[in-house]
């Protein structure tokens, strides 16, 4: 929610990269009423999975890479990207192909965790790609505040339902009360943060 709304996404035709699961489409699309949304992962599994399971009306599902997305050129108002980016192999592939399927004026809307040297790099990577940097938000102190309020539960369905033997993999993955990635957010060793950037021209 926090990065859909950095801008009014109301009627627009939106394009999620690296959707998952889908759950945050779903959610956007019920709630923030875009014209239209599409995720695309790379996983065929998850797409199958999203396309079972969120069936709304202007919500759809396709395969495909971030670094070669399968759409044509300045066809969509919005590129929303949360928390995917860290896994892209080639991030200047990702942000030019972004620019690509971006209408003029469009906004990249994005949130993602990275070490702290990582994210210096990644937003030197921003001011050299073709998309102007609008807004940058340090939301650190709030995911840690969120992963407070969530871990009870994740911890208990990740008891209840998971192998004891991979339970720590999920808990850390989860980024449970003292797990090694909740522990690198509380210790600073990662940040998080969340951008608006757009195609100016």
């Amino acid at each position: 929610h926090h990065t859909a709304t950095q801008v009014d996404i109301a009627e627009k035709k939106v394009l999620e990269v690296g959707s998952g699961r889908g759950g945050g489409a779903s959610y956007i699309q019920r709630y923030l009423k875009t014209s239209s949304l599409t995720g695309i992962d790379i996983s065929e599994s998850a797409i199958q999975l999203c396309k079972t399971s969120h069936k709304i009306e202007g919500l759809d599902f396709v395969k495909g890479d971030s670094e070669n997305i399968p759409f044509l050129n300045d066809g969509f108002d919005v590129v929303l990207n949360v928390e995917s980016s860290h896994c892209y192999g080639n991030i200047e592939g990702f942000l030019s192909e972004t620019y690509r399927v971006l209408k003029p004026k469009g906004f990249f809307l994005w949130a993602d965790f990275r070490t702290r040297n990582e994210m210096e790099k990644l937003f030197k990577k921003f001011s050299k790609s073709n998309l102007s940097l609008i807004r940058e938000k340090n939301i650190t102190t709030n995911v840690i505040m969120a992963l407070n309020e969530l871990s009870k539960n994740r911890k208990e369905k990740i008891e209840n339902h998971i192998p004891k033997i991979f339970q720590s993999v999920f808990m850390s993955y989860a980024g449970i009360k003292g797990s090694d990635v909740y522990k690198s957010f509380t210790e600073k060793k990662f940040v998080y943060k969340s951008a608006t950037l757009q195609k100016i021209k």
